[in-house]
Order: C-alpha cells, then sequence, then structure tokens
C-alpha cells in the first residue's frame, strides 16, 4: 500500500518535526501524486475502504518521535534521573502500552482495566503508577502484588491499604497526591490543579497525612505528585507548582520518608486548530525541569527522580479519524448539514468540551471551500455536531472526511450511545497497516445482555 509522493503538508503553515504536538497533523501526512492524503505512506481513502468507517488511524512515527521529544529533553535539560510515564487514560490498548514501553516509558493507569491492558503490553509495573480518587480493593491489591506504585488520593485509600496489607507483607510504594491551587487558563472540567476539586489531600492536609504514615509497616512513602490541568499552552504556571512541590518534598524527607519520586502530572496542550500556539515539549520540559532544580537547589535538597504524565500531547497529534458522509439537509438561508457515519460514540469531546477541530476530504484536501456546514453525527441528540460552521469543499455521499488530531480522548472516551459500535483503529507506517482495535458487532453489544426467563413469552 504504499503511495508515491510528490508534496507536503498542504494545509498546515508550517511544520515542527521535533514536537509533534505542534502540529494539526501526523508527522508523515502528505500527499500522493494525486493529491490525495497519505499518512505512514497510506493512503486514507484506501484505509477506509479496506477496514470501513469511522475509523481510527495512528501513526506511528508521530507516537515515536513524541516518545523521543520528552525522553530526550528530560536527559537534556535535568541533572538528576528522570522517568516520563504516558497517562494511558488518553488512549488505553495493548498497542501503545508496548510501544511506549519499548520507548523506555512507564504508565499511569486509573482502574483495573487501564493495569490489566498494560501489563499485558509489556509494561513493567515498577514503571507504573495508579490513579484514582475511588479505587476498589480488587485494584489496590492488583496495583500492590504488581509492584506499582499507588498514588494515594485520599485518606479512605489510606484505610483501605492499611485493611488489606498485612503488616509482615512488603510495604506498598506510595505516592501522596495534593492540590497545589495553581489556576490555569483550561476548560473548567479539566482543570484538576485547584483546592476545590475531587483529586488529592488539599495542602494543608499534607503535613498530618505525612505524619500518619511514619513508621507504618505497610507503607513506604517515595514520591510526591501534583497536576495542575490540560491543553495547558502557559509555562508560569509549572514554574509555580515546581516551589510547591519542593516545599512538600522537604517536608516529606524531614520527617523521615524515602521520597525520591517527584511527579509534575502533565498538561501540555496541542495543536487542534490553526490558531492553537502550544509550547514545544522540549519548551515544557526545560520549564520544569530548571524550576525544579532550582526549587531543590534553594532548599537544599538532592535532586528528585524527576517524572511527568503525558497524555494528550503525546498521542493525540499521532491520531485521525476517518468518516463517510452520508445525508444532507440544506435549510435555505440558515444552515447546512453534512452528516457523517460518526459522532459523539466515537467522539464526545465536541459535545462535552465544545473542542474543536480541523478536517479535510481524504481525496481532495486541496479543493477550494465554496460553502459552510455543520458536520453532524448519525446520533439521536441535536447536540451530536463534530464541527460548527466548518468551511468545507461540497462533499458527496461516499467522500471520507479525516478529523486530524483524535489519538487522545476519542477512542478512550467512546461509548456505544445508540447501541453503535465502537470503531476500529489501525497503525501505520511505511506504508504498511495493522488492525490494533478490532470493529465492534452488533452481537458483542448483546453479549452481556441477559432476559430474564419470564419476558420470554412476550416474543
Amino acid at each position: 500500500m504504499t503511495q508515491t509522493i510528490t508534496s507536503q503538508r498542504p494545509f498546515e503553515s508550517g511544520q515542527d518535526p521535533v514536537s509533534p504536538n505542534r502540529n494539526l497533523a501526523p508527522l508523515t501526512t502528505t500527499l500522493d501524486d494525486q493529491d490525495r492524503l497519505v499518512v505512514g505512506g497510506c493512503r486514507l481513502s484506501e484505509l477506509a475502504q479496506r477496514y470501513g468507517t469511522p475509523l481510527y488511524v495512528l501513526d506511528e512515527e508521530t507516537l515515536r518521535a513524541a516518545c523521543r521529544a520528552y525522553r530526550d529533553a528530560l536527559e537534556r535539560h535535568y541533572a538528576g534521573p528522570s522517568l516520563p510515564i504516558y497517562a494511558s487514560k488518553a488512549n488505553s490498548s495493548l498497542l501503545m502500552s508496548s510501544l511506549v514501553a519499548s520507548e523506555q516509558f512507564g504508565l499511569d493507569a486509573v482502574s483495573a482495566c487501564e493495569l490489566l491492558t498494560a501489563l499485558q503490553g509489556g509494561m513493567p509495573g515498577d514503571r507504573m503508577v495508579l490513579h484514582g480518587n475511588n479505587k476498589s480493593d480488587e485494584e489496590l491489591l492488583l496495583a500492590y502484588r504488581n509492584n506499582v506504585t499507588i498514588v494515594v488520593d485520599n485518606h479512605h485509600d489510606l484505610d483501605r491499604l492499611g485493611e488489606l496489607i498485612p503488616a509482615d507483607a512488603d510495604p506498598a510504594r506510595l505516592m501522596l497526591r495534593f492540590t497545589p491551587g495553581i489556576e490555569c487558563h483550561t476548560h473548567e472540567y479539566i482543570r484538576t490543579g485547584h483546592l476545590d476539586s475531587k483529586f488529592g489531600f488539599d495542602p494543608d492536609q499534607l503535613e498530618p497525612v505525612l505524619k500518619q504514615l511514619v513508621n507504618q509497616p505497610w507503607a513506604r512513602v517515595t514520591g510526591l505528585h501534583a497536576h495542575i490541568g490540560s491543553q495547558i499552552f502557559e509555562l508560569e504556571p509549572h514554574r509555580d507548582l515546581a516551589a510547591v512541590m519542593a516545599d512538600a518534598l522537604q517536608l516529606a524527607r524531614n520527617l523521615g520518608h524515602p521520597v525520591n519520586d517527584l511527579n509534575v502530572g502533565g498538561g501540555l496542550g496541542i495543536r487542534y486548530v490553526e490558531s492553537d500556539d502550544p509550547p514545544t515539549i522540549d519548551q515544557w520540559v526545560k520549564v520544569v525541569a530548571d524550576a525544579v532544580t532550582a526549587a531543590c537547589r534553594e532548599r537544599g535538597l538532592e535532586l528528585p527522580r524527576l517524572m511527568c504524565e503525558p497524555g494528550r500531547s503525546l498521542v493525540a497529534t499521532a491520531g485521525v479519524t476517518l468518516y463517510s458522509v452520508g445525508s444532507r439537509k440544506t435549510i435555505p438561508g440558515v444552515r447546512t448539514y453534512v452528516a457523517i457515519d460518526g459522532g459523539m460514540s466515537d467522539n464526545p469531546r465536541p459535545i462535552t468540551y465544545q473542542s474543536l477541530y480541523t478536517a479535510r476530504l481524504a481525496d481532495r484536501p486541496l479543493a477550494s471551500n465554496d460553502e459552510t456546514v455543520n458536520l453532524v453525527g448519525k446520533h439521536c441528540e441535536s447536540g451530536d455536531v463534530l464541527l460548527k460552521d466548518l468551511p468545507m469543499p461540497s462533499s458527496r455521499s461516499g467522500d471520507v472526511v479525516v478529523v486530524f488530531a483524535t489519538g487522545a480522548y476519542n477512542a478512550s472516551m467512546s461509548s456505544n450511545y445508540n447501541r453503535i459500535p465502537r470503531p476500529a483503529a489501525v497503525l501505520v507506517q511505511d506504508g504498511h497497516s495493522e488492525l490494533v482495535q478490532k470493529r465492534e458487532q452488533p452481537d458483542d453489544l448483546l453479549r452481556y445482555d441477559v432476559l430474564p426467563e419470564r419476558f420470554q413469552t412476550v416474543r
């Protein structure tokens, strides 16, 4: 399926080959000799024909480039040890777990199934952390038994761990999460560093908790964690975070805890539309590394292992979603609706966060825009609008639409609303495509339904 390439990236003003989060499209996006979109050497309309639509497509080169950018920047800018860990909630799969493990990343999971996915994908337990504000006993024990560091979010975590782990057993490795109270200009629902947050201990709870854990035989506090939000373009809040965390690190070490991990979370934004201008991965890492180094030196602290949790900025730009155009409705003088064969069940971000995206026709990306439409989904929901007031060329039923930067929080937040099966996913590299997620079938959706026997006679 290798394509003859003739020109590069027709809809993007420039490309950053080192920091994929600053691009609209995957690094390998180009045109073939008929000006049709190609990613990873594979023509997108051909992928749609082969695998069906909707279809998630992930570009391996872009994924690995983002991993390298984080790993190399940490080595370049931070004198102490470091470990980037992939925030797998962005896109959890066997493929993603295996790929980031091969790039020497760790992984952050927030449920038993994300843990199992990562472990079966080859991620070592000692390079993983388990998050969550309401962990079950099953999740805590799964993490403990696989040497996964448990991010303690609240007193409930401590109470359950104290009950679950025998006093004569090896202690659980713990990382305490607290809210630093730092404001970021991002969407209300994805601000997690506020004092008014469901995540983490309040700052004034940190000292009592650390004192409570001194000499507890089942607990070994090895790290501290804070996270200030997602899709952040500002750098100053990360400088502020370093000072807050260094104070907490000094407190923990003074109380005798062997804290060596400082986890600053993630949050670096990406480019969804042309006007977005996020920092590069290198700029973000340098600010964090310099701030942590300065804060530790000011307090006379040995440098901890610096951990960060990229999710969106690692995987989003590597992904595109392919849809087939279906029906059209024009209300003269008001609006034109163009419907595709997916929508809010495979990408809930527009209806949830009013998120914006960039889209093109797969086989006519250079065509002039001659109409403005609402690109809408097929679900029985008036809010199922993927892109509102979208300038685009006139489209016909069967045309393939490409939506860029869908690698994060699309597949992982997908649903079966209206009993619609979830899409397949493929990985592309050097002109080859590989299935990494099978398309759900209608029978899959009925597998766990149970009809009580007394209702059998109704049919």
